[in-house]
């Protein structure tokens, strides 16, 4: 891991390759998993990456290539950061690989900020476009060039033919990108019916509801061996340039030894985190504990708590049937324990949630409910002003992060209901919880739809084990610096 002083200026040289689609559903997500499994099980070790802000997806690549994931988003991270979160995770591995996002020039505006290919670009990693070619047979060719001369710098590696309907058409198809253009095919995939990891309204099923996962994740990689070139597939990746970069450290020094307890949820409900929020507090001086909603065991001593994203929607009636949780919770807010929630941790902190059409009580630390609707309330980038001072982050400061909801956040008593100051960030971007603001703030408890990135908000690891050092002393929380 990359600490401390600045690192000088290295020559760096990795197989690294980029999966990406023409949109969304291209199936790039189930072909990277085989791919990944298929370089494993073949005895090359794979650090996989997930471009933009995903959970989901990034655990299941984790689990194809038996080892961590990252997230890596031109928006919600610096550039020298997101360049140092690469090289630092490939160290010690044969590959980087890198699953897209969206369509391959889809960013946050019309020159396609933030997208698959300025990734591409920023990293020198040659790009795989995988095309769903359902329906189309001479068109393909047409879209591949149009999507290799459409940025200057894109190298474009390699197509993978989606979903074809069987010799014929995989013979068309093939034919017609070699007539028109130069670009290589490397694997034509048939149609996998039913999808062998389904879709629910936030992605894939997650692996913690899936039985079968190791078996799914070969069957993929027998496909991708039985149906792509991975002689060629690795080959492309070799062909990515060294690159002469300097590359700093992902973290301050580690403080020697954790000077608080930080708890953190991790179980069916809640478990979206990026795995560098909790390094972030690690290097900042907490020591972590795992807890869980859904168990009636009792926690150890925390100074702090952290609620990250997930579906407690989907476990509404076990959470609120789980009265001592609930009720711990409730206390612990009310002592001025410092407590961190994130979209699904927001939604367990309010009074009650609405799921398929019940409606199940919560910790009720905020007079709000939450109700699960049919399309997604929040979805993309955001960017918000903080306004209040909290724990966590600076009054004035900006936060870049995401939000990917289905709920929608509602007032049960609008007399004593969250007011204006009670709302910590202005949102300049995104919807937040209501009326463009987000991050509720009750004593020393914040709680938004905004999922933040701890290399995009340095300040936040640091203040919160600052607020949790002040608890432990039974001290006043201090506002966030």
């Amino acid at each position: 891991m990359l600490i401390g002083k600045l690192v000088s200026s290295l020559v760096l040289n990795k197989p690294r390759l980029i999966l990406t689609g023409l949109s969304g559903g291209a199936g790039k997500t189930t072909l990277t998993l085989g791919l990944a499994r298929a370089w494993v099980n073949a005895g090359r070790k794979v650090r996989p990456f997930k471009k933009g802000p995903d959970y989901i997806d990034a655990v299941w690549l984790g689990l194809a290539a038996g080892s961590g994931t990252s997230n890596l988003d031109p928006f919600l991270m610096p550039e020298h950061a997101l360049k140092s979160l690469f090289w630092d995770g490939v160290q010690g591995f044969d590959l980087g690989l890198v699953e897209g996002n969206r369509g391959l020039f889809d960013g946050k505006d019309v020159e396609g900020s933030c997208s698959t290919a300025r990734l591409a670009g920023l990293l020198q990693i040659p790009v795989v476009l995988v095309i769903d070619c359902t329906k189309m047979t001479r068109t393909v060719a047409a879209i591949v060039a149009g999507c290799q001369n459409f940025e200057p710098g894109l190298k474009l590696s390699g197509v993978i033919l989606n979903r074809t309907a069987g010799r014929r058409h995989r013979n068309i198809l093939r034919k017609s990108i070699e007539a028109y253009t130069d670009v290589p095919v490397l694997g034509a995939l048939p149609k996998i019916d039913p999808d062998p990891i389904p879709e629910r309204h936030m992605g894939l099923v997650s692996n913690r509801e899936f039985v079968g996962v190791d078996e799914t994740l070969n069957f993929l990689a027998r496909v991708m061996e039985e149906s792509t070139d991975l002689d060629k597939l690795w080959q492309a990746a070799a062909s990515a340039p060294p690159v002469a970069e300097r590359v700093e450290p992902l973290w301050p020094a580690a403080r020697p030894d954790p000077k608080v307890t930080i708890g953190y949820v991790n179980d069916a409900a809640l478990w979206f985190y990026y795995q560098e929020n909790l390094d972030a507090l690690r290097m900042a001086g907490a020591e972590l504990v795992e807890l869980s909603l859904l168990s009636p065991e009792a926690w150890p001593e925390i100074h702090g708590l952290y609620l990250g994203g997930g579906f407690p929607e989907v476990l509404a009636k076990a959470l609120s049937g789980n009265a001592a949780v609930l009720n711990r919770i409730r206390d612990l807010a009310g002592a001025g324990l410092p407590i961190y929630a994130e979209c699904g941790g927001f939604m367990y902190l309010g009074k009650s949630l609405a799921y398929a059409d019940k409606t199940h009580s919560m910790a009720g630390v905020f007079e709000v409910g939450t109700r699960v609707c049919p399309k997604p309330m929040g979805l993309g980038y955001v960017e918000a002003e903080v306004v209040l001072e909290n724990p966590f982050h600076p009054k004035g400061e900006t936060l870049q992060g995401h939000e990917f909801h289905y709920s929608e956040c509602y007032c049960e008593c609008p007399e004593s209901g969250p007011g204006e100051g009670d709302f910590c960030l202005r949102m300049q971007r995104g919807r937040g919880i209501r009326g463009n603001r987000d991050g509720l703030v009750f004593k020393n408890t914040f709680a938004s739809y905004t999922h933040i990135h701890a290399l995009g908000a340095p300040w936040w690891a640091p203040n919160f084990t600052a607020a949790a050092e002040a608890f432990k002393r039974e001290e006043s929380v201090p506002a966030a610096k």
